[in-house]
């Protein structure tokens, strides 16, 4: 078999375009539930660590879509897909930590 032989297809924009799309709304959402209980918190009155843990999954959506995106939209649309999804799933398991821990140790972040 030649070099000339081979022929490697991309897979098309617009596809790696729906899939990071669908799976942005599901970040997109888990950053908003954040900035909603961040809004909450803050009227109870939060002391530096308790700024910093919302801050914080404020930040970690965003942070964890852009590291699944650079990873792996130039993979193929599976492995796009699927980073994408373990991405989410680390959110998922983040946000489960946080209000775990403000909810079992509030007097720790309220000031």
């Amino acid at each position: 078999m030649t070099d000339a032989s081979i022929r490697v297809t991309r897979t098309p924009t617009w596809i790696l375009v729906a899939i990071g799309g669908f799976f942005a709304l599901f970040y997109a959402y888990a950053l908003w539930q954040a900035v909603g209980n961040t809004i909450q918190a803050a009227q109870i009155g939060l002391n530096a660590l308790g700024w910093f843990i919302w801050i914080f999954a404020i930040l970690f959506p965003v942070l964890a879509f852009a590291v699944s995106f650079a990873l792996s939209y130039r993979c193929g649309a599976a492995v796009y897909a699927l980073v994408l999804l373990t991405g989410l799933g680390l959110v998922a398991v983040f946000w489960l930590n946080v209000i775990a821990y403000t909810s079992l140790n509030t007097s720790a972040v309220v000031g």
